[in-house]
């Protein structure tokens, strides 16, 4: 399968070629040649049906950064001996290759505050970097990806088409979903709001996404091909999401859910440490809605797929999805009892001077 995307890049078929990380949703690769060490993807096209409107979305940014930010860590495509950074591979699919960046590591939990900060502080320093650039130039790879008004209303059309028994044993949890429509609400005045900007925005901030050196400081964020136009609510709420508690969402055991506070202050810092000076007023009111946002939207998608019989996340086990939702409900449930607390934190970081902010130095232990 992978002789052509090979030969394309100018390396021999017998070039040493292992799985590499822990994503879902491209097939990766590390080669090791004689011309040096690079990540080969293969991107999912049933996810990403158009990979040359995210190829196109990269190289503006990349132009930009490298206009602007010169020294600014930026892992661009490798060009094939055509000059392209897609190789076409028929039914084999989309490939593209990236340099490997030496002595770099990911990692797929926050397990501590200190890399909680600087996955935070990474995503911040991306956006803060690209708010002069013109979100609007980028094409939306995902149309409506975080449209939580769509999400809502496809939740309430599963109640009417999707499979009663499931229906049925998930009352409780359609209950309690509908108990919180007012987060579907506070979004639409969020947009209705000339405060609230759309910025270029990474979409996909779990920690896995950023690169960290062999000290656990950050070097860069990875994984842009849900960069596109949005607002800055959907990367704090994915890190709000998927940082705060020490179990994922795969986490069946409801009573291992917690809402760490050191780790949401760790999140407030990293990414206002980058980003105070450029949210507004009203985007700093909203930074704890962030997590509520992302926390209500997915479990809605959960179960919202769980009533259609996991047509679109699939299931490795009977009522995979409706457990998930449950997780995703419950970490809600937490977080909108501790979001008093929260907002305290927000506010008490926000009138810290700058110096402050960027200097977290705890080891990573």
């Amino acid at each position: 399968m992978l002789d052509s995307v090979l030969k394309a890049y100018g390396f021999p078929p017998d070039t040493s070629v292992t799985p590499h990380g822990s994503g879902l949703i491209n097939h990766t690769w590390f080669l090791k040649t004689q011309k040096g060490k690079f990540i080969l993807q293969r991107i999912n096209q049933q996810i990403f049906p158009a990979p040359d409107l995210i190829a196109q979305n990269i190289e503006m940014v990349g132009s930009y950064l490298l206009t602007h930010y010169p020294d600014a860590v930026f892992p661009r495509p490798v060009s094939t001996r055509t000059g392209d950074t897609l190789v076409d591979a028929g039914p084999d699919g989309y490939f593209r290759l990236y340099p490997f960046i030496e002595d770099s590591v990911t990692v797929d939990i926050a397990d501590t505050p200190a890399r909680a900060f600087e996955a935070a502080r990474q995503f911040g320093l991306f956006t803060r970097m690209l708010s002069g650039f013109p979100a609007g130039n980028l094409h939306e790879t995902l149309p409506d990806f975080h449209d939580l008004p769509l999400r809502y209303t496809a939740f309430r059309r599963s109640l009417q088409n999707g499979n009663p028994d499931r229906i049925r044993k998930a009352g409780q949890l359609i209950g309690f979903l509908e108990s919180h429509n007012h987060i579907v609400t506070e979004y639409s005045q969020l947009l209705a709001d000339p405060g609230f900007k759309r910025r270029v925005t990474h979409h996909d901030t779990k920690i896995s996404n950023v690169l960290f050196d062999d000290q656990g400081k950050g070097i860069c964020v990875i994984d842009l091909d849900t960069m596109m136009p949005g607002y800055f609510i959907s990367d704090v709420g994915d890190m709000l999401r998927t940082y705060l508690s020490p179990v994922s969402e795969e986490e069946k055991d409801l009573t291992l859910i917690q809402v760490r506070e050191p780790w949401f202050q760790a999140i407030v810092e990293g990414y206002l440490g980058e980003m105070k000076d450029q949210l507004t007023p009203t985007e700093k009111n909203a930074f704890v809605y962030a997590g509520s946002f992302m926390m209500y939207m997915q479990a809605l998608r959960f179960l919202t797929d769980y009533l259609y019989e996991d047509v679109y996340y699939g299931s490795r086990y009977k009522d995979h999805n409706y457990n998930r939702a449950l997780n995703q409900a419950a970490l809600l449930g937490q977080y909108l009892e501790k979001a008093p607390q929260l907002k305290n934190i927000v506010r008490k970081v926000i009138a810290q001077p700058p110096a402050r902010l960027s200097s977290r130095n705890a080891p990573l232990e």
